[in-house]
């Protein structure tokens, strides 16, 4: 088990050399004192009568702040920057994941067996019946994680290089967090036809598809192609995750305020993946109120029925050359504000436009909708997507333990019916006595979540009837 420390966004290690005379390395610590850089660990790696090789780790406010301080520490008389680490950089190097063996091949008899000629063998069974495949390989346990690198994280079109170390940190939170073995797929084309295509021909290694950080409005028929496709999972995670989870937070919310989900009036604002997905799930769980906002104003409005009849596509529904109103004209009267959209939109004052015992979901990252400091005393209920901050909504709470129980029953599909089991199995994992204003949503690191919302979404699978395999009720979850 790896050591990892705790977490700064901007740490660096330096290894200097500096003259053994006293003095020298009080120079080095004024220095940092003055660039306002948090001194931690101080290390001697060797000494002699002269010399002194220490290392040294301190905070920075960011890269541009680290580079300031290592050209002070280069000029100071008698010091030597002899290397400079960040620990995130140095977590990454060779990659954060692996491929491994269930055993060792530690004979050539066992090499027989699992490959030629043995496995031939297992190939003529599978090609007599496909299903079998799910029995004897790796598919019943395996999500490809595809992406085009359009809309990494809030960071933009980077690309699909730069958005391979994030699909390596959701493979890793698939298999520490579910037992599944997920597989990054970076694509080297943001063409929908070609997307479509690869994703249809490594269909067959794969029990489900996660789409992942492609950006809108592609990704919605990306995934409409797909799911019309492929008789298996497939779920755009930053659409459907999020709003899992965001319903979850809402349904706790809710009981927290006393409140009711058919009463309450919503304003969702930003309409791209996220948000006209989160608009889809609150219709769908039973939310009669809602107006949806981009920077156009409020561009989707209407009675709620005609609205559910229509959610399926939901960008069909908006109205981007005939607003109806501004952000603040929707916030009159509200009792909910989920913003997916970008940071400092609003001021906390203008949460005073809303009703009482107000619920603010200020989700856009790294800075909220409006500023966490000065919201919490305009509100009931604040959370963010942020992880210094009470409240917080990760769609990782949804996707492990949605696949976990898609893949146990072999599932065709996500349906809108497992999405809100999950969303209630979020929310139910918190005891209704345990519920507060600071604490709507579990953590990420509840053990309960995954097998609860696997659980969920097995019997909704089951029920919905795109269940191909029955589970017994007393089988584990996922393995352990």
């Amino acid at each position: 088990m790896v050591d990892i420390g705790p977490y700064s966004n901007y740490r660096l290690t330096v290894r200097l050399e500096l003259a053994n005379k006293p003095g020298i390395f009080a120079r080095v610590a004024a220095l940092l004192a003055e660039e306002r850089a948090n001194l931690g660990a101080v290390d001697i790696v060797s000494a002699t009568k002269t010399r002194m090789v220490r290392d040294i780790t301190f905070d920075v406010q960011n890269e541009e702040h680290g580079e300031r301080v290592l050209d002070r520490l280069s000029s100071l008389p008698d010091v030597t920057v002899l290397s400079a680490s960040d620990r995130i950089f140095l977590l990454h190097l060779g990659g954060k994941i692996r491929v491994e063996g269930k055993f060792p091949i530690s004979t050539r008899n066992v090499l027989s067996m699992v490959y030629t000629p043995g496995v031939g063998r297992v190939s003529q069974a599978i090609a007599k019946d496909k299903s079998k495949v799910y029995a004897f390989t790796s598919k019943s346990n395996s999500v490809a994680v595809v992406t085009d690198g359009s809309a990494v994280l809030g960071l933009g079109n980077l690309g699909p290089e730069a958005a391979l170390p994030v699909m390596e940190g959701k493979v890793m939170l698939f298999k520490e967090l579910a037992g599944i073995d997920a597989w990054p797929l970076c694509l080297s084309t943001q063409d929908p036809d070609e997307i479509v295509r690869i994703v249809q021909g490594i269909a067959p290694g794969f029990g489900a598809i996660n789409l992942e950080d492609i950006g809108a409005p592609r990704c919605f028929e990306i995934e409409r192609r797909l799911k019309a496709s492929l008789d298996m999972p497939v779920m755009h995670d930053d659409q459907h995750g999020t709003a899992v989870v965001i319903l979850a937070a809402l349904t706790n919310a809710l009981t927290v305020t006393g409140k009711r989900m058919e009463d309450i009036r919503v304003v969702v604002n930003g309409l791209g993946a996220a948000g006209t997905a989160c608009c889809r799930m609150l219709l769908a769980a039973g939310v009669s109120h809602l107006l949806g906002c981009d920077k156009e104003g409020i561009i989707l409005y209407g009675e709620a029925e005609q609205l559910r009849a229509c959610r399926s596509d939901l960008t069909a529904c908006l109205t981007r050359d005939k607003p109806k109103g501004t952000l603040r004209n929707a916030l009159k009267g509200a009792d909910v504000f989920i913003g997916l959209s970008v940071g400092n939109i609003l001021a906390a004052e203008d949460l005073d436009l809303m009703a009482p015992d107000r619920i603010v979901f200020a989700m856009a990252n790294p800075d909220p909708e409006v500023s966490p400091e000065l919201a919490v005393s305009h509100c009931r209920i604040f959370a963010t997507g942020r992880s210094d901050y009470p409240n917080q909504i990760n769609n990782a709470l949804a996707f492990p333990g949605i696949f976990r129980g898609a893949l146990d029953v072999q599932a065709c599909q996500i349906n809108e019916a497992m999405k809100l089991a999950a969303a209630n199995a979020i929310a139910h994992t918190i005891p209704a006595g345990a519920l507060s204003e600071d604490y709507i949503i579990p953590s990420l690191f509840d053990k309960e979540v995954v097998p609860r919302v696997a659980r969920a979404v097995a019997a909704a699978a089951r029920d919905s009837g795109v269940a191909r395999r029955r589970t017994k009720t007393n089988d584990q979850p996922f393995p352990e």
